[in-house]
Order: C-alpha cells, then structure tokens, then sequence
C-alpha cells in the first residue's frame, strides 16, 4: 500500500487514486500527455539539443517566483510535501526547457509558413447563418420560401428554427474547415456567397438543417491561424516519433 492522505484514519492510497483517474475518464488523457512529453525529451536529446545550468536555475526560479517559494527553506517544504526530491525537481524542470526547445524547432516560423503554403485551403473560413426544422416537409417549404426571398432567412430563423441560433437569425458566424459534417462541408465550403443548401437531415432523420453562406474569408495567416497550423505540425509530428518507438501499457 503507497498512502498518498488520510481522512479520519482512512487510507487513500496510490492505488484509490489510479482506480479513481480510470473510471472518471482522466487517465487516458493525464497518461497520453507523460507520454508525448518523454517522447519530445527523448527527441530533442537525440537531436542535440542542449540545455545549460543557467538556464535550469533561472526557469527554476521562475517557478519558485511563482509559488511564492522566495527562500530555500520555502522550496525545501514545498517538495517535501510533495514527495519530490531535489533531483526529480531539476529534471522536471530541465524536461520542460527540452519540450520547448524542440517544439520551437517542430513549429518554427519557417515550418508554420511552408506547411500554410502547401496547404492554405485547409484554412479557409466562411460564415454561415442555419436553422433546424422538426421534419422534412416544413425543410423542404422553407427551402422554397427562401429561394423566392433569400433575404427573409433571418426572420424565418427566429420564427421556426429550433437551434439555440434563432435568436440571433440562425447565425453561427465564422465556421473553419472541419468543424460542420462532412457532407455539408464539402458544399457549404463550395457554395456562393447568399446561397442557401439543403435540407440536411440527422442520422437519425429527427431533425433538417438548412444554411446559408453569409461570406466567404480566403485563408490568411494570422495570429489564429498559425496557432491553428503550429498545432496540426506538433500533433503530426508527435504521432510520427510514436511510430518509432515500443509503447506499452503495464
């Protein structure tokens, strides 16, 4: 038994704690994340990155800083309560300066602008207003009402729409690749601007969606973007290096 706290002389311990992690869903997800922060160490070393003393010291004090662990005595505490010694302390510490370093490397501006290059279309964006219709038959007489008076779309929304969006006229706003259904994505993207498509049904055929393209944003690499395109590299670029190695549940 490995006891991590008591409550009234009731032991938690390690074992509690795992079983706990695994049924509330956590595990998985806390497990992943050890995994691919040993994979980006274990790179950036191969790679010969390096990191110096100084640069172990100075991040050190920056978590000590802010902590509020401002003397030695403070910082000896703080890890004795966690268990943690002086030694595990500075190697976490220098893990995090090395998964830096490499992932600066991995998602440098070099790599975010050819990778934006090759594949800007991914990143094109257009907002949409829709509305959601209880059967096929009122999709199909709004399908038509719209074509007749494109411009009542808004209207129409708030007065039948059953989306959260009908008080706003069924806006969704700017929507990126990726984010609607395949086979509504594949026209919306392709549809012109005040266009109106479907009616799309549920898998289940409860309810039909219909949208309408409000305007159409040609990729750019702004700030988002490129937030969008230095994860798309860092997560392509962690399945590959776990390709390389053994990776085993125990």
């Amino acid at each position: 038994m490995n006891p991590l706290v008591k409550i009234d002389g009731q032991v938690i311990d390690v074992a509690d704690f795992l079983r706990t992690l695994k049924l509330s869903g956590q595990f998985d997800g806390l497990l992943d994340q050890l995994v691919r922060d040993r994979l980006t160490v274990q790179a950036a070393k191969k790679a010969g990155i390096r990191v110096s003393e100084a640069e172990i010291q100075e991040r050190a004090d920056q978590f000590r800083r802010a902590r509020g662990l401002h003397r030695a005595s403070d910082t000896n505490k703080y890890l004795d309560a966690l268990r943690v010694s002086l030694d595990e302390f500075e190697t976490f510490i220098a893990d995090s300066l090395y998964q830096e370093r490499m992932l600066q490397q991995v998602c440098s501006e070099q790599a975010v602008a050819s990778y934006f290059k090759l594949n800007s279309p991914k990143f094109d964006s257009i907002e949409v207003s829709h509305m959601v219709l209880d059967s096929e038959g009122k999709a199909k007489e709004m399908v038509s009402v719209l074509s007749d008076d494109p411009d009542s779309f808004e209207e129409m929304a708030r007065e039948h729409s059953i989306a959260p969006t009908r008080e706003a006229g069924g806006r969704l706003g700017k929507v990126m690749r990726g984010s609607l259904r395949t086979e509504i994505e594949a026209k919306v993207f392709n549809a012109a601007v005040g266009e109106v498509l479907g009616p799309f049904a549920s898998n289940d055929r409860s309810v039909f969606e219909l949208f309408r393209v409000d305007a159409r944003h040609p990729a750019q690499l702004d700030d988002a973007t490129r937030t969008e395109v230095q994860r798309v590299l860092r997560e392509g670029w962690l399945r590959a290096r776990a390709q390389e190695h053994l990776i085993e549940a125990c």
